[in-house]
């Protein structure tokens, strides 16, 4: 028996491929969402001390900067936008689905509605904008000091910045999030309740 173990890229891409596509930006969304408010500012006297200047006006000894904290997520924003999903686009019927028994086609129609539901719910609780502003596939210049969280640098990275090299994606910023109101007692971890027809 004859084994091809030459890699298989697929020349279409079809509903399935484009549904991948939208689960993964869907996720990058929640795990955005997972971060908590910023905290609150610091009262008065601490921003004296912060300064470095005392009530009597003699200046403090200089302290050097403490490590960024590592905030714990609160997972209720979340919660909310996976019940979202699933009310929309069966995102969660549709994953936890075996798929195995389905053809292509069957597995592509119900990609379609769940991205057709997918997309309702970004584009009615999100504004977005892309971090970047050239045209995909465009020239540009990376300088020195950027944000890493905006700019993800691929391929032979040599030397300092900066760098010239081509986007490849805009990438996305998340701009402004208008999630519904919950009511105060709402168990968030019910994504969907149980359905009982009598």
């Amino acid at each position: 028996m004859m084994i091809d173990w030459t890699l298989q890229i697929p020349a279409v891409f079809d509903v399935g491929h484009i549904f991948l596509v939208t689960l993964g930006f869907l996720l990058l969304v929640v795990l955005l969402l997972k971060r908590t408010p910023s905290e609150p500012l610091p009262a008065e006297d601490d921003k004296k001390s912060e300064t470095g200047a005392s009530e009597t006006g003699e200046e403090a000894p200089a302290e050097t900067a403490a490590p960024p904290s590592i905030k714990s997520s609160q997972p209720d924003s979340a919660l909310q936008l996976l019940s979202l999903l699933q009310k929309e686009a069966r995102l969660i019927d549709f994953v936890q689905e075996d798929l195995t028994g389905f053809s292509d086609e069957e597995v592509g129609a119900a990609a379609r509605v769940v991205h057709q539901g997918a997309k309702k719910v970004v584009e009615k609780h999100f504004t977005l904008a892309p971090v970047r502003s050239e045209e995909e596939e465009s020239t540009l210049t990376v300088d020195k000091g950027f944000n890493p969280q905006e700019v993800q640098l691929t391929g032979n990275i040599a030397g300092e910045a900066p760098f010239t090299g081509m986007l490849v994606h805009k990438g996305w910023r998340v701009e402004h999030i208008t999630l519904p109101q919950m009511v105060e007692g709402h168990d968030v971890t019910i994504i969907a309740p149980a359905e009982v027809e009598v």
